[in-house]
């Protein structure tokens, strides 16, 4: 029998549009399946198109609060390169947080954009491991659409055993919560991400 987790603690970060809501969703119902506690929460900035968006999911044993504390992320998955030195708070040597980092930047206008080698040193000071992945590039160019990077990487996280979640259950998850219209490219993307594990 396997021994069951205590808790594990993730934040999404990214902005609007890159589809947060979503893989919330397909990681909680990942963690039902597998029989957790689980507790989401969406912490909104500006979640139209390009504004900053945040989602916790903390999932085990038992779970009390959806919110993810200061220092307290097991793994934080960041859909844009910037975005991720906004989720240092959640970050910290104790929790050995780990960084999946889309290497992938969306320009602000009229804002100086810190460099991958400037976010990665910010990044360093909170965490031993940090994964950047090209993840928009891969599916565009191997699927001609980067619209389910964060699917790649969630799949990637869990094919890497970031997460203390079966790919199975991910698996299961997308076919579940994805709408049929997209289902296929998510499928697709999913694949693609157990051959590049």
């Amino acid at each position: 029998m396997k021994k069951r987790l205590n808790q594990f603690n993730i934040v999404i970060i990214g902005t609007g549009g890159q589809g947060l809501i979503t893989l919330l969703q397909v990681l909680a119902e990942a963690a039902i399946l597998e029989g957790y506690d689980v507790k989401t929460s969406e912490l909104h900035g500006l979640s139209q198109r390009g504004g900053s968006v945040e989602v916790h999911i903390r999932f085990g044993n038992r779970i009390f609060s959806p919110l993810v504390k200061q220092g307290g992320a097991n793994l934080i998955i960041s859909l844009e390169t910037q975005e991720s030195i906004k989720a240092c708070y959640y970050s910290s040597q104790k929790a050995k947080t780990i960084f999946l980092v889309n290497n992938f930047i969306i320009p602000i206008p009229e804002a100086k954009l810190l460099t991958i080698n400037q976010i990665s040193k910010t990044l360093k000071n909170f965490s031993q491991k940090i994964i950047l992945v090209p993840a928009s590039n891969i599916c565009q160019k191997e699927l001609g659409t980067n619209v389910a990077s964060g699917v790649y990487l969630l799949s990637l996280a869990a094919f890497k055993n970031l997460i203390p979640l079966k790919p199975k259950s991910i698996l299961e998850a997308i076919k579940k919560i994805i709408p049929k219209n997209y289902l296929d490219i998510n499928l697709k993307t999913f694949k693609l991400a157990s051959k590049n594990a």
